[in-house]
């Protein structure tokens, strides 16, 4: 008897997974995940995290943080690709 391989997991349970990785990772609060992308070998996730927290809020740093899951939602690596304070543009030349 052939083994059926298991469904892949839902990109909303991807994001789950990497909030949570990030989470334990950084001691960081994360505020959400801003993609979930599949690739050849998995997902990889952007999740932004409150970096430093400030008064007042507004002034926080925020960071972005690329996580890389494998198909069954196992951490391969992550890396901060960027920090910025709260409210800052995305420095792309548009609106944010």
């Amino acid at each position: 008897m052939v083994e059926e391989e298991p469904p892949p997991l839902p990109a909303h349970d991807v994001a789950e997974l990497a909030l949570r990785d990030i989470t334990q990772l950084t001691g960081k609060k994360p505020l959400g995940a801003t993609s979930v992308m599949p690739t050849d070998e998995g997902w990889t996730v952007e999740v932004e995290v409150i970096e430093d927290r400030r008064v007042p809020s507004s002034t926080d740093m925020l960071a972005l943080y690329e996580v890389v899951l494998d198909m069954d939602g196992e951490l391969l690596s992550y890396r901060r690709t960027r920090r910025y304070a709260r409210g800052a543009g995305d420095g792309m030349g548009g609106r944010s």
